[in-house]
């Protein structure tokens, strides 16, 4: 791939040529790229699960148990922000300047809040991660579907997928002795170290894979204000349902319809037209990753409580009953990218959603005495199988479906799809769990102390079944006719 000429004073791009040759992610042309953008993955999925554990002892040593759900809404806000942006970003430059950026405020953002003195500080620090992590997660799609020819791409999407699992299992046990030993804050100024070996690495791949503009001979083109504005609109409409889903009271209405009326113009404008009428093609897409990552991890939350306070497990016991779920997930993941599937792919999705909906409807029979603990590590270990089918596959799609130019706009679609889906359809279930007994989501330890009305937990497992069940309907739209 040769270079081209700098278009102007300020950009100095690469030509982004078609990905040739290569029958693996790890042959001589691509293994650097992928070892690479693999470990970004790697990292911020570590941060993800390490990061939860040490939270509880930050708050309470920075006085700040008030704000605590604002540790992780901070996050998901500026995220969703960050993701339009990227997008935006990745569509007129390249994947290279935004993933950089990304990293650097990421590795920012834990090294602000693992030093902070105050828990506003401390919030803080957790936004500016919350930029990186938008920033990035956005600009790895880009890179995938400019340096991966569209065969390998499967295969990327699994490895990604695959890289959660060792932080899963090992995390939070690394995190709590980390925090126990030597205090919260080295989960959070340990973590930047890690940078260094996938910028080294990735960076210099990129450049010379995906860099540049889409098409180097057509003009730059300039950033659409309307879905900078509309971005914002989305990530402070989030807050605002976040905050009144902080106490259930009636005063809490007003910030509610607040964050719904800025919500839907911009979804709306943010997401692709037919998205909410599930037209075919890439509509399905976008809607479909939101309703399985929303129903999924909206009933996952509630695992853990249901079994400590219905069956008596210790919190350790019912957190290892999804330990399973990481090594079916990434099973998931791996089979989509076998070759031999690809001609299947749709038909695969709506048995991964069957297999989501069967799942999160089996959960709740364990509020039966006469039903055995291990029936939830059974069912959520399929329930992780087809979503890691799901997951990726939609992935694989939207590359499939997006014009080069407009991949980076298409995965932030994907993303906020993914992520307000999480808030939306959690902050439903919380409200039904509350309203049927089983006391506020944001104060389950006080719950499970007294335990929870078992109509509470059904409230919340059935309705998400439902949801995954339409999103098995919605898988059958994923191709164009």
């Amino acid at each position: 791939m040769s270079a081209l000429e700098p278009r102007d004073a300020d950009v100095a791009p690469t030509a982004v040529a078609a990905p040739t040759g290569g029958g693996s992610v790890l042959d001589r042309e691509h293994r650097a790229l992928s070892v690479g953008i693999v470990s970004v993955v790697l990292l911020i999925a570590f941060e993800a699960t390490a990061v939860g554990t040490a939270m509880p002892v930050a708050a309470r040593e920075l006085d700040g148990i008030p704000l605590y759900a604002f540790a992780f809404s901070a996050y998901f806000t500026t995220s969703l922000f960050a993701m339009v942006l990227s997008g935006q970003w990745s569509d007129r430059s390249g994947p290279l300047a935004p993933l950089t950026a990304g990293i650097t405020a990421f590795a920012a953002g834990l090294l602000l809040s693992g030093t902070a003195g105050a828990m506003w500080l401390f919030i803080l620090g957790r936004a500016v991660q919350g930029l990186g992590g938008g920033l990035v997660i956005v600009a790895l799609y880009v890179v995938v579907g400019r340096a991966y020819r569209e065969a390998l791409r499967p295969a990327i999407m699994a490895a990604f997928a695959a890289s959660w699992v060792v932080p899963s299992v090992i995390g939070p046990l690394a995190s709590g002795t980390v925090t126990e030993h030597l205090g919260w804050r080295w989960v959070f100024v340990g973590i930047p170290v890690l940078v260094v070996f996938p910028l080294a690495l990735a960076l210099p791949a990129i450049r010379r894979t995906a860099s540049g503009p889409a098409d180097p001979d057509a003009p730059l083109p300039s950033y659409d204000r309307r879905r900078i504005r509309l971005a914002l609109g989305i990530s402070a409409g989030a807050g605002l349902l976040q905050y009144a889903g902080q106490e259930l009271r009636w005063l809490s209405l007003l910030p509610a319809v607040a964050g719904a009326a800025l919500l839907v113009p911009a979804v709306r404008g943010l997401l692709p037209r037919g998205t909410y009428r599930a037209a075919r093609g890439l509509p399905s897409v976008v809607l479909l990753r939101g309703i399985a990552a929303g129903s999924f991890i909206a009933a996952e939350s509630f695992v853990p409580l249901m079994l400590v306070t219905q069956r008596g497990l210790s919190p350790t016991l019912a957190g290892l009953s999804l330990a399973v779920g990481g090594a079916t997930w990434a099973f998931g993941s791996y089979l989509q990218s076998r070759p031999w599937t690809e001609p299947y792919r749709e038909r695969l999705v709506v048995v991964g959603m069957v297999l989501v909906a069967a799942s999160i409807a089996a959960a709740p029979s364990v509020l039966l005495p006469s039903v055995p603990v291990w029936v939830v590590a059974v069912a959520w270990g399929f329930g992780c199988l087809g979503m890691g089918m799901v997951i990726a596959s939609t992935s694989v799609l939207l590359l499939k479906l997006s014009a080069p130019e407009e991949a980076g706009a298409n995965s932030a679609a994907l993303q906020i799809s993914d992520g307000l889906s999480n808030v939306l359809l959690l902050a439903a279930g919380g409200a039904a769990f509350a309203a049927l007994g089983g006391g506020a989501v944001g104060h389950a330890t006080a719950s499970a102390e007294g335990g929870a009305h078992p109509l509470a937990f059904a409230a919340v497992f059935l309705p998400m079944a439902g949801v995954a069940a339409v999103g098995a309907w919605v898988a059958t739209r994923l191709r164009v006719r």
